[in-house]
């Protein structure tokens, strides 16, 4: 068993809680109302710029050349593909400016966006990597609940979110990531230690984001 399927099995009651969220439940059936869908989208475009520099430092970091070169066809997808999808969707939702640049910060997300900010900092290749393959893993899981095509919501805003993280491209993509993980599994017991804390924290924020977006209390459904 590689480092990353141990690391998901460790934590595998978050992961599976995120992964079969009634969040998620309600996205792939086409019933998430357009509230919950605003608030959910708003904050998770909050993490686009943190992303987005883990995705370059990822590059920097990388020990060859064809790694750097993967994390740099992702990044280049990531600023266009789905930045166009919240762009829509904003659009669509009546999201206004304010909201889209600097709306106020619900505690999850500051803490994921620290967690990134943390690993990017760190200039550590495994912390790095643990952060976004965690992000990118357990969207993969719960977008392989849609199955079919056929049998996807309707509306775009349902089934394009659903797309984005189930298609040939990025499915191949979440592979690769693991199987990097794997290479660069750290030695050290403490890097090790430290490296496996990063994926816990990660999967546990994963699930609370979903908690954050059904949470009754603060936006209207």
């Amino acid at each position: 068993m590689g480092f990353a399927n141990e690391l998901r099995n460790q934590y595998a009651e978050d992961w599976n809680a995120a992964v079969n969220h009634p969040f998620v439940d309600q996205l792939l059936d086409g019933s998430l109302s357009d509230g919950r869908l605003r608030r959910y989208l708003i904050q998770d475009y909050q993490f686009c710029d943190a992303f987005t520099a883990l995705l370059g430092q990822a590059v920097a970091s990388a020990p060859s050349l064809p790694s750097r070169l993967v994390f740099a066809g992702v990044l280049g997808g990531f600023a266009s593909d789905e930045n166009t999808y919240f762009q829509d969707c904003f659009n669509e939702l009546g999201v206004p400016e304010a909201d889209r640049s600097a709306p106020a910060l619900e505690p999850v997300t500051q803490d994921f966006d620290n967690l990134m900010r943390s690993a990017l900092a760190s200039r550590s290749y495994p912390d790095v990597l643990a952060v976004l393959l965690v992000a990118e893993w357990l969207y993969g899981d719960w977008a392989a609940r849609a199955g079919d095509p056929a049998s996807w919501p309707a509306a775009p805003k349902h089934s394009e979110w659903i797309r984005l993280h189930n298609n040939p491209e990025y499915n191949a993509w979440v592979a690769w990531l693991r199987d990097e993980f794997d290479a660069v599994e750290p030695a050290s017991p403490d890097v090790r230690n430290r490296v496996s804390e990063t994926f816990r924290e990660a999967v546990r924020l994963e699930r609370a984001f979903f908690d954050a977006a059904l949470d009754p209390s603060a936006l209207p459904a």
